[in-house]
């Protein structure tokens, strides 16, 4: 697992969220605004000096309308069938863990699996995430709670959870050691961007 994420290309967030914002022609104080995140915490982002969480990545994402894919950077038209070699997956840093794209971002259809690796102790934020679909996840290594609708749920290698993604979630790696998990996100509506459909920023704290 080590070599296949030295293998990756990573993904430069600073460039991709500038080129995004400047993209839809949004001011940095714009974004600030809409996305609930201070401008000098928003220009830290873009200048490379800090690495987002993931509940900012979300919250990014939201503001911008567009799925947390897009930081991948561009991948032309989408395609009826997508095959990656280890060493051409997109990988995203992020606050103490890693995304990893498993072609979502290439395909046409309405699926997008992801590989995460987290730090002890990283998580998705105090925010839940909710959005149409379903959702599989998939312990590769490691340990990781997921709290689903009330109930937390502490997956170890080889353990599954399905459930459907209305449901309010969020995770935590709460072990002492490095986790890495499969995440598959599927059937959510056509045209919608499930990684963006974050609760912060939905009447929810800010």
């Amino acid at each position: 697992m080590e070599s296949f994420m030295r293998e990756a290309a990573s993904v430069d967030v600073a460039t991709s969220l500038r080129e995004l914002r400047e993209a839809r022609g949004i001011s940095m104080r714009a974004l600030a605004a809409k996305s609930g995140l201070s401008a000098n915490a928003l220009s830290m982002i873009e200048r490379g000096k800090t690495s987002p969480s993931v509940s900012t990545l979300y919250k990014l994402a939201d503001a911008l309308g567009v799925s947390i894919t897009a930081f991948f950077g561009t991948q032309g038209q989408a395609r009826q069938v997508v095959f990656l070699k280890s060493d051409e997956r997109s990988r995203m840093p992020f606050a103490r863990g890693i995304f990893e794209g498993l072609g979502g971002e290439q395909f046409a259809g309405r699926i997008q699996p992801f590989m995460l690796t987290l730090e002890s102790g990283a998580s998705s934020g105090p925010s839940h995430i909710t959005h149409s679909g379903h959702e599989f996840v998939f312990c590769l290594r490691g340990k990781l709670e997921y709290y689903v609708d009330k109930q937390f749920f502490l997956l170890e290698a080889g353990d599954s959870l399905l459930f459907e993604s209305k449901l309010r979630h969020r995770w935590k790696n709460p072990g002492v050691t490095v986790t890495t998990t499969l995440i598959i996100i599927s059937c959510f509506a056509e045209g919608e961007a499930p990684h963006a459909m974050h609760w912060k920023g939905r009447g929810g704290e800010k």
